[in-house]
């Protein structure tokens, strides 16, 4: 028997640390990590020990022979990695254990090597991998600051609530937020509440951990519109961030939805549009997005592609996932000779091979949806207008509009400028040599803000391992600002500057009330969804909440 690593793989590595031979890659030392979806078992080395699967943050990993319905293809997903990737080195001395390369360390510091202070901006993946590495390898103190009143970042509010797995990587962050040397400061924004001057007086260093708040633009006709909303807000609104608002999205009169792009995020976005609400209501979606949902009329989903089934920017995990939603069938509209030939060309290990068991018809968009739920491929078609209930799209030659009661822009995440920090505006990242920001000694940069909105959760990991380990050096060499202001003052200028602060025990406090209001409807939670719920669980007053 051997295992296999499925769906929900965040691409961490944690696996590859424990693995005893080796048959887990691409490892963080290889070229093609982080440009993979995903990490793969060699069923051809695994020994069966099951060190991996104990390891893995977000339960991706099980044994092959065991997988669950609808989890089977990964077995073979994972052994044409192997096959791709060509024959492997012969075995080293031994029948099972391979030879291991020089010991690194990494982290190695000086003997006197006293401990600093040292702020993280953010507290989702980015931040809290970061985070991690510092309490795990230095004596460091940390100090984590959040604009919002909830830690989380990206794994609260741009997972989606049926990938539960997905979210567990937020237990491994959790354990951080008690630790003895780390003090916390949620809702407090830097910039607003205290300036990046100030922070960076009370700390010998500060690493923003921003991420990329804001949707790219289509720079189209009509984009503005009011029926045409960013997939980062309805991502927002459907995860209960507070500031969505829950009547932001309109669903009511939506039979037809489209979802200009196909990565990762638009597969979501048309996943939750067409998923049976029953289903959702046993997640932490929020409250009011079960509500619309449940009175919805949208039965179909185009995802609008600008070039063929062969460039599909998914995740093959995300698409395979697609053909096993209950009740729903995945079309590719074949309004273009190019899109069937590129699926049926398409090699087994290709993603493009994964739309052969969608249904083949050329749509007729004068037609309402059926009763049947959908997704829709519309490959080869660039939006050129959004119009009144309705898409003009362009092809080779051919215009068309499709009917559409919503439009989702789903074409990538974007960076804004953090104040007091230079900013690359064509880019939407911070200037920054391995993380150290330019012209701002003892600043620096980690995830999407450093390196722009690629690569899942777990590609934030090796990212913070350059940045501390660049902040590191520079602590070595004596280069970081020495702070001006203790922790003391700084919680002083902090709570005296914000509204409201939520530290650790405040945290604890939202995270039981969710719970308890999960118990009460047969949920794992029910989020609060407004600043002033969260604020109000965090002091413990429950009586706000009801």
């Amino acid at each position: 028997m051997t295992y296999a690593i499925t769906q929900t793989c965040c691409n961490d590595a944690t696996c590859v640390a424990v693995c005893p031979v080796n048959c887990i890659h691409p490892t963080p030392d290889e070229p093609d990590f982080g440009r993979t979806e995903m990490l793969y078992i060699d069923p051809k080395s695994c020994i069966d020990c099951g060190a991996c699967a104990d390891a893995c943050p977000v339960d991706a990993i099980f044994p092959a022979d065991s997988l669950a319905v609808g989890q089977e293809p990964y077995a073979a997903l994972n052994a044409a990695y192997y096959e791709q990737r060509g024959p492997r080195p012969a075995p080293e001395d031994g029948p099972t254990f391979h030879a291991w390369g020089a010991p690194s360390f990494a982290r190695s510091l000086p003997s006197d090597f006293g401990p600093i202070r040292v702020a993280v901006v953010g507290t989702g993946p980015a931040g809290m991998y970061a985070a991690e590495d510092l309490l795990l390898h230095t004596t460091a103190e940390v100090t984590l600051v959040d604009r919002l009143p909830v830690a989380g970042g990206l794994v609260r509010y741009g997972v989606a609530p049926d990938h539960p797995a997905t979210k567990r990587i937020g237990d491994a962050f959790a354990r951080f937020h008690t630790h003895p040397r780390v003090r916390m400061y949620l809702g407090v924004d830097v910039g607003t509440d205290v300036t990046a001057e100030e922070l960076a007086a009370h700390h010998d260093a500060v690493v923003y951990a921003v991420g990329a708040a804001t949707d790219r633009r289509l720079g189209i006709p009509g984009e503005d519109r009011t029926a045409s909303v960013s997939a980062t807000a309805f991502v927002a609104w459907y995860n209960a961030h507070p500031e969505v608002a829950p009547d932001a999205i309109d669903l009511s009169g939506a039979e037809r939805v489209v979802v200009v792009g196909t990565g990762n995020v638009a597969l979501d976005v048309a996943r939750i549009l067409v998923s049976d609400p029953g289903t959702l209501a046993a997640t932490d979606i929020a409250d009011h997005a079960l509500a619309a949902l449940r009175a919805s009329a949208v039965r179909e989903v185009v995802l609008l592609a600008r070039r063929g089934p062969e460039d599909v920017s998914c995740t093959a995990p995300e698409l395979l996932a697609l053909g096993r939603l209950p009740g729903v069938r995945v079309v590719v509209d074949d309004h273009d000779p190019r899109v069937w030939a590129a699926v049926e060309a398409a090699a087994a290990h290709e993603k493009a091979a994964l739309l052969g068991g969608a249904v083949r018809e050329r749509v007729d968009w004068s037609e309402r949806p059926g009763t049947e739920r959908r997704i829709v491929f519309r490959f080869h078609s660039a939006p050129e207008e959004i119009l009144d209930g309705a898409v003009r799209v362009t092809g080779e030659g051919e215009s068309a509009e499709i009917p559409a009661g919503l439009v989702l822009r789903a074409v990538g995440y974007r960076g804004l400028p953090v104040a007091g920090l230079p900013f690359d505006e064509a880019t939407g990242t911070v200037p920054h040599e391995n993380g150290r920001v330019e012209g701002r000694p003892g600043t620096y940069v980690v995830g999407w803000i450093k390196r722009g909105p690629s690569g899942g959760i777990g590609a934030n990991r090796t990212c913070a391992a350059e940045t501390v380990g660049t902040l590191l050096a520079d602590a070595v060499d004596g280069v970081l600002p020495v702070p001006a202001g203790s922790a003391r003052a700084f919680d002083r200028l902090a709570r005296s500057r914000a509204g409201t602060v939520v530290d650790a025990r405040g945290l604890a406090a939202i995270e039981r009330a969710e719970r308890a209001r999960g118990e009460e409807s047969g949920r794992p939670r029910v989020k609060l969804g407004t600043l002033p719920e969260l604020v109000a669980a965090a002091r413990g007053r429950r009586r706000l909440l009801r």
